[in-house]
């Protein structure tokens, strides 16, 4: 079976998309309204108590489609732990449509996450212990995509760390379904759902692995996660091109992060979006660990973010 050009796919598709100790840590439910959609978003605020140490620096700690109340002991240890620990304060928000966010139930696309972070930051800059100056972002996979681009149109994201993330929507879902076959089918998936949508107004689900497959040993991770999606979140995410926003990022600093062997984004991925940076930036392609490596507490992992935070992101500036 031949395959469709992934340009050919993406002019028909384009027309769719229109349209430390418990004691010392404060875990603060906060939240607010979106500008513009006035989509409420909670958030979960972690600290460590230290009334003397002023404003902090800040991370956004961005995840694909799990949200806040998932981060017990998986990617979330970062935001409720590891960073803690370091002495920064970090934001965990529920993209519009997870969680407790308002917005469409599973419609989880891109483009308009990128105006949740952005919202997540006018947010921060009214908070008295957040130095407004020092807000950096921490994505994964596809939180990392987002991050990429809030930080390339945002100069008020003074860092960017991204894991596992990925530059073209539709070079990453090529690699995703290689066989003619299941790339015709996953096209064939969201022109479906385009139809559907302009016929009968309401969108077409679509199952969570059918958009990016997910190895069984790693589905664990995504229990209590949402499992069906709109037609319109795959359609988002291969009309997402994170790579032509990270040069636009520079001068503040970027760390890219990717498992040599990431069997869910091909760390190739993460290679392009080195390619298109401009310094300063580092790309670490790390053996042993898998796409969601930070929710395998690998202390080479914890050891390179700790360091390069020292160096491009410290607590003081």
């Amino acid at each position: 079976m031949a395959r469709l050009a992934h340009g050919e796919a993406e002019a028909i598709l384009a027309d769719g998309c229109a349209g430390m100790d418990s004691d010392m840590v404060t875990d603060q439910g906060v939240g607010y309204r979106g500008i513009g959609a006035d989509i409420a978003v909670p958030a979960d605020m972690h600290a460590v108590t230290d009334d003397a140490a002023g404003r902090k620096a800040m991370l956004v700690v961005a995840y694909s489609v799990k949200w806040r109340s998932m981060h017990g002991g998986e990617q979330g240890v970062w935001a409720t732990k590891t960073l803690l620990e370091w002495g920064y304060v970090c934001l965990q928000i529920d993209f519009r449509g997870c969680g407790e966010s308002e917005g469409e139930r599973g419609r989880i696309v891109p483009q308009e996450e990128v105006v949740d972070a952005q919202n997540a930051i006018s947010f921060l800059e009214t908070r008295a212990e957040v130095d407004a100056k020092r807000i950096a972002i921490c994505g994964s996979s596809l939180g990392a995509a987002v991050g990429i681009v809030a930080a390339g149109i945002d100069t008020r994201v003074a860092a960017l760390i991204s894991q596992g993330g990925w530059g073209s929507g539709p070079r990453k879902f090529m690699q995703q379904h290689p066989p003619p076959d299941q790339w015709n089918r996953f096209l064939g998936m969201m022109i479906d759902g385009v139809r559907e949508r302009e016929q009968t107004g309401k969108s077409k689900m679509v199952h969570r692995f059918d958009i990016v497959p997910v190895p069984e040993r790693l589905r664990a991770l995504l229990r209590d996660g949402h499992m069906q999606f709109t037609a319109e979140t795959p359609l988002g995410m291969f009309l997402f091109h994170p790579e032509d926003s990270i040069a636009a990022i520079s001068p503040r600093p970027v760390l890219l992060l990717h498992a040599v062997k990431d069997s869910v984004t091909p760390s190739t991925e993460s290679i392009e979006l080195y390619k298109r940076a401009k310094p300063p930036v580092e790309l670490h392609l790390i053996d042993g660990v898998d796409h969601f490596m930070f929710a395998e507490s690998n202390p080479r992992v914890a050891t390179l973010v700790k360091e390069w935070l020292a160096a491009f992101f410290p607590l003081k500036g």
